[in-house]
């Protein structure tokens, strides 16, 4: 499937359709000659969803006049999968309730903090309610709302998925609500668990400290690195479980697959048997990663147990094809 990441410095925010449409597609038609569904796949990330895909998606299907999966997170009407949508957001929380089950615990009457308002941080919202927690707070690149009865996610559902708004919107429709502006903030809210799911290096040394003194005993990072060196060595050090993206967020690119593995047999699975096949994969992934940190002496620090399995399946792939 390819794993480098690339992007442009175009800013969608304040842009019509058709100013994004236009940018999509000359982006695509330098990008084209370079993938291929056996080549490298692009998918969405930060500011990518499905209206971007679909643009994309459209532009390359008009140069080489070929339909194959050559992106992932298309839309269902052009060979889309069922919960790609959900899937990153979803196995963050697959992920970290694998943690939580090695504490012999679960998200059940948990207090969650996620930051982010985007793709990943609404369906890991979903997901954690629908497993018993109580999302508190999330964020955007303005600001954090904090909801002590927690986060109705069909408001910010509303507010983000449709009407892309921000997220200090929320607090107009609920009084409970309270914005505070400046997102670094959020991490001071007391919770059990915290997932950042916004973007890198959003979670420093800090904010870390702030979690443990606030007796948070789990985190799993739903995006890219969000969390600092500094951070990363305040959870090791105070024994909590942390979930590193590389294992934690891989729930997308899984789900990816999963999508490109339906267009090559001209299948369309159900929302039910793509989500049980994310479940294995994210627990298949935690299961290895822990593996791999007891097995190299550092049990318990998946950071370790996910670069050492990393490593090794690619390394061992390398040595088999000859070096």
């Amino acid at each position: 499937m390819g794993g480098g990441k690339g992007g442009a410095d175009f800013d969608p925010k304040g842009k019509s359709d058709n100013e994004v449409m236009r940018f999509c597609q000359s982006f695509m038609t330098e990008l084209y000659r370079h993938i291929d569904a056996d080549t490298d796949v692009p998918a969405g990330d930060i500011g990518v969803g499905a209206r971007e895909i679909g643009f994309m998606f459209g532009q390359y299907k008009r140069i080489k006049n070929i339909f194959h999966g050559v992106l992932t997170g298309k839309g269902l009407l052009y060979g889309g999968s069922l919960a790609r949508t959900e899937a990153t957001g979803y196995g963050c929380v697959y992920f970290c309730n694998e943690m939580l089950k090695d504490k012999k615990s679960n998200f059940e009457n948990k207090k969650v903090v996620i930051s982010g308002s985007g793709n990943v941080a609404i369906y890991a919202t979903e997901k954690a309610a629908s497993l018993g927690a109580k999302v508190v707070a999330m964020s955007d690149s303005s600001g954090y709302v904090y909801d002590e009865e927690g986060i109705k996610l069909d408001i910010v559902k509303r507010l983000k998925e449709i009407e892309r708004k921000r997220i200090s919107e929320y607090v107009k429709e609920v009084k409970s609500a309270k914005y505070t502006e400046g997102c670094s903030g959020i991490w001071t809210i007391p919770c059990d668990i915290a997932l950042p799911c916004a973007t890198q290096n959003e979670l420093d040394g800090t904010a870390a400290q702030t979690l443990v003194k606030n007796g948070c005993i789990a985190v799993a990072e739903g995006a890219n690195m969000p969390s600092t060196p500094e951070a990363v060595k305040v959870f090791l050090e105070a024994k909590i479980s942390f979930g590193p993206g590389k294992a934690a967020n891989a729930g997308g690119v899984a789900t990816s697959g999963l999508e490109m593995a339906q267009n090559s047999q001209r299948l369309a699975w159900t929302f039910e048997e793509v989500d049980a096949k994310l479940y294995r994969i994210m627990a298949n992934i935690h299961e290895t990663t822990k593996n791999a940190a007891e097995e190299y002496n550092t049990p318990g620090n998946l950071v370790n147990g996910a670069n050492i399995a990393g490593f090794l399946k690619v390394a061992k792939v390398m040595m088999a094809h000859g070096v």
